[in-house]
């Protein structure tokens, strides 16, 4: 099986590491580093690292893709994206002690016919039985239902879908009768959609009940500290790891996706989903930009995730599946 990302709207991750952020102040910076991103191509990166054959796909700006290409060619990363006139977004991360502070750009603005232009490109390239990651925000210009779309031809196609996005683009493809395999919002995303709180675990797992209900296969809701909510016909369990040295947080939420893809790709069960996602996510907390250390530091982390199996009610396990 064959993994493709997808990613719509990448951008330049530029990291500024400073002693303290102080709004209305002027810093000095220790240190300065660009990366090259956006959800899907830090997913791929992360797949090339466990050593996953990847394709890579989306629209880049002409002006400034050197980043892109060097990681492409550095980690074996097949080069699909399609050039167009103009510059990739560059994304702003400011770190202190206190965490990250992100300042996202919008990202060039194209039409729905240059959306087409990558998602012919993939349905071209797709076979049945190959995993898509689509990820990442849409540019504007981009259609909402764009990835709703795009799923539906994949999975005519045979392939299966993981989508991480959030607003409107995932409420569309959850609307779709043939709904993305996998999504993975964060606690706060999945909130904004459903249009509730979710206080507590119990709330959340019956949120995840209900995306199962539209006919996803798992949902993985991430919960920053506190590890991540998995949910599929197995069944509901969280996974925690405890973090260990911090080098930057960019990245690793999609280091999540991209374990998740990893486990599909080995038709793993929900436990071992859960502890290779989250092995992917606190290795790459030790790195800097979308990378992940030596396989055995992973499977290391894997052994040691606490994962708790999560009572669910009889109205979430009656709502799970379509």
């Amino acid at each position: 099986m064959r993994a493709l990302t997808v990613t719509f709207n990448p951008a330049i991750d530029q990291t500024v590491t400073l002693d303290r952020l102080v709004p209305g102040e002027v810093h000095r910076a220790h240190a300065v580093r660009q990366n090259a991103g956006g959800k899907g191509v830090n997913v791929a990166s992360c797949l090339a690292d466990w050593g996953v054959s990847v394709s890579a796909y989306g629209l880049l700006g002409s002006d400034n893709a050197a980043p892109f290409d060097a990681l492409f060619a550095a980690k074996g990363i097949e080069d699909r994206f399609i050039r167009i006139a103009g510059a990739t977004r560059v994304n702003l991360k400011l770190v202190d002690p206190a965490g990250t502070t992100d300042i996202n750009l919008d990202g060039l603005a194209v039409d729905a016919g240059r959306a087409e232009m990558v998602a012919a490109a993939i349905c071209d390239a797709a076979r049945g039985g190959d995993l898509v990651v689509l990820a990442g925000s849409l540019p504007p210009g981009c259609p909402p239902d764009t990835y709703a779309a795009l799923t539906e031809r994949l999975r005519a196609i045979g392939c299966r879908v993981i989508l991480d996005s959030s607003g409107l683009p995932l409420k569309c493809a959850l609307e779709m009768e043939q709904p993305p395999h996998v999504v993975k919002p964060n606690r706060d995303e999945l909130a904004q959609m459903l249009g509730r709180d979710l206080p507590d675990l119990p709330a959340m797992v019956e949120a995840a009940a209900t995306l199962r209900q539209s006919g996803v296969a798992l949902v993985v809701v991430s919960m920053g500290e506190h590890g991540a909510l998995f949910v599929s016909d197995e069944g509901a369990l969280t996974a925690w790891l405890a973090v260990g040295e911090l080098a930057s947080t960019v990245g690793a939420g999609d280091a999540m996706v991209a374990g998740i893809a990893a486990a599909v790709l080995e038709e793993a069960s929900l436990e071992r989903t859960a502890r290779l996602a989250t092995a992917f996510a606190v290795a790459k907390l030790g790195m800097i930009g979308p990378n992940l250390p030596t396989l055995a530091s992973v499977h290391a982390l894997a052994d040691e995730v606490t994962v708790t199996p999560v009572k669910m009610t009889a109205k979430t396990a009656a709502g799970e599946a379509k």
